[in-house]
């Protein structure tokens, strides 16, 4: 599938992996919608294109999603795929000098990065299933973010590390269920990546983290997410799989 006149949804597209698939993708012709909490960056970013569209939404919510559909199908009239891309991340120990770990805190981390992907590839596999298939039988393209922690989870992340585990173990049932459809299912697992939560450390600490990359040596640069989301969507073998895009990195414990 060529992502030239096709309509895909980028969650958490504001800023960061999803920001750099909305301006990938603009420049080769797609059409996009944003879904992001961040309204002034969505905004402002959709505004320097003319296919690209902006709605607020918090992806756990099915109001909110289905909200960003319907102007998809109304913009466009179809939707051929969705980067997920949304997600939210905290340290906590699970028993440390603060305290144990907030329950709601554990819960508040699966619900926007499992249940929030889920929720949105359950509504938009609606919409798409629905598309007159493609030549070669395809009717679109799921990618969602994982992260090499679900692998090498540090000290800190249990919350985080088991969201995204949820997204990695996911990929594949989903996979088989949707491919009557034409639909295919495909995920990212980044590593250290130069988005706006790494952007805020000082420079030093980004050099000392992007050393510990083998090769190359630095932080990731979202455009190269940006790179493999569109080859996933123009390569029909990809389906059903997880991708490392770290350079090698295998982290420490902490």
């Amino acid at each position: 599938m060529k992502v030239q006149g096709k309509t895909f949804l980028v969650t958490g597209g504001s800023s960061g992996l999803g920001a750099a698939c909305v301006q990938r993708f603009a420049d080769h012709g797609a059409n996009l919608i944003i879904l992001d909490l961040n309204e002034e960056a969505g905004i402002q970013l959709a505004a320097a294109h003319e296919n690209v569209w902006f709605s607020r939404c918090d992806v756990s919510s099915e109001v909110d999603v289905q909200r960003a559909i319907d102007l998809a199908l109304e913009k466009t009239g179809s939707l051929h795929g969705a980067i997920n891309c949304a997600g939210i991340a905290i340290a906590q120990k699970v028993v440390s000098s603060r305290g144990i770990h907030p329950l709601d805190a554990f819960a508040r981390v699966l619900t926007v990065n499992v249940v929030g992907t889920f929720n949105v590839m359950r509504l938009a596999a609606t919409a798409m299933a629905e598309l007159e298939p493609d030549e070669n039988g395809e009717r679109g393209v799921f990618i969602n973010t994982a992260s090499v922690a679900a692998y090498d989870g540090q000290i800190g992340q249990a919350a985080y590390a088991a969201s995204k585990g949820g997204i990695v173990a996911m990929t594949l049932p989903i996979a088989r269920e949707l491919a009557r459809y034409g639909i295919r299912v495909m995920t990212i697992a980044p590593g250290i990546f130069k988005t706006p939560m790494l952007a805020g450390l000082p420079e030093k600490a980004q050099i000392s983290l992007g050393q510990q990359v083998p090769f190359p040596s630095r932080l990731g640069d979202p455009d190269e997410f940006a790179m493999l989301a569109q080859q996933i969507i123009e390569n029909p073998m990809l389906n059903g799989e997880v991708i490392r895009l770290d350079g090698a990195i295998r982290m420490a414990p902490r």
